[in-house]
């Protein structure tokens, strides 16, 4: 097999042909779980984006989980827009508020060379799906073009397993998200009604098609999940790991993530308007330990270097 797996889907005629359905997808946009149905040729849909793509950052991230980053740093494209409504969202102004310029795809394709160019060991894109057809545009135009960094679907893991299917063979690593195990905990803090019924089909569509994280002829390709632990087990960590180990596989690297801050509206709600505390994480990094994952842990403190260390280590 080649890798990045897209560039024999370029080659046989599978992207063209990925594009071609992208194209009438957004036509009565379907795109999302959320399917609005908005013809986003003409109007915005309920990601708040168009028919161009929407960036709010693009930058060689050395934050994101090691592997991913390599000596290069992760090439970053930060998406406006979000299918969500994350009241707790760091990045509420470009997901929510949706700051930022769009580009057309020979721009947004540049954009990706240019990542290459400078260094980058993988291209990272932040919350893509509103923006697919034109990411798979740009990435045909780069590919073209001497374009070949492993390619990053890093999701909230609110994904219709209808558009991943037409995504295999294209995304070479999903870093996808567990935010709660709970349809109506996603619902108070994401505002959708379905977030863990919609997301247990999607991770597993996602380990069908990349297994878990690893490297093939030195090229990394696989699926990792991020846990946010939240303030008072809302996130259910536990049931997460139950899953995983249950219904998806044991080999699946976990990010157990510490960072989150009560910003934009999360002070409205008393249970999460505080961060984290040590003892909650300790008690998720003991799950992990207790069920056997691998993965990676958060640095507990604001004055480390580096955000991310490998498990079982003290925080």
């Amino acid at each position: 097999m080649t890798y990045p797996t897209y560039l024999a889907a370029l080659e046989n005629g599978q992207i063209d042909e990925l594009i071609m359905k992208l194209d009438h997808q957004v036509e009565n946009c379907q795109l999302c779980p959320r399917k609005c149905m908005v013809n986003r040729k003409r109007k915005v849909g309920v990601c708040g984006q168009r028919n161009n793509a929407r960036i709010a950052a693009s930058v060689l991230h050395f934050g994101e989980e090691p592997p991913l980053v390599g000596k290069g740093g992760a090439g970053a494209v930060f998406f406006s827009g979000c299918s969500m409504k994350c009241v707790y969202c760091q990045n509420f102004g470009f997901s929510q508020l949706n700051n930022g310029k769009e580009l057309n795809d020979i721009e947004l394709g540049e954009l990706f060379l240019k990542i290459q160019e400078q260094g980058g060991e993988t291209l990272d894109l932040v919350t893509p799906t509103p923006h697919l057809p034109s990411i798979i545009r740009a990435l045909k135009y780069a590919a073209e073009r001497g374009f070949k960094l492993p390619l990053i679907y890093n999701t909230s893991g609110y994904e219709k397993v209808e558009i991943l299917k037409m995504l295999e063979g294209i995304v070479d690593v999903y870093l996808a998200d567990i935010r709660y195990t709970s349809d109506s905990i996603g619902m108070k803090y994401s505002k959708i009604p379905d977030y863990w019924t919609v997301t247990k089909r999607a991770i597993k569509e996602m380990y069908r098609q990349v297994g878990p994280f690893r490297y093939i002829d030195g090229v990394k390709r696989g699926l990792i999940v991020r846990h946010l632990v939240l303030p008072e087990n809302l996130s259910g960590t536990e049931e997460m790991f139950e899953f995983l180990t249950f219904e998806v596989s044991l080999s699946v690297p976990i990010s157990l993530m510490s960072q989150y801050r009560p910003v934009y509206k999360a002070m409205e709600y008393p249970e999460i308007a505080r961060r984290i505390s040590v003892q909650e994480y300790e008690k998720a990094l003991e799950l992990m330990e207790h069920y056997g994952f691998d993965g990676w842990m958060q640095h507990f403190n604001d004055d480390e270097v580096y955000r991310v260390k490998p498990l079982r280590r003290k925080i």
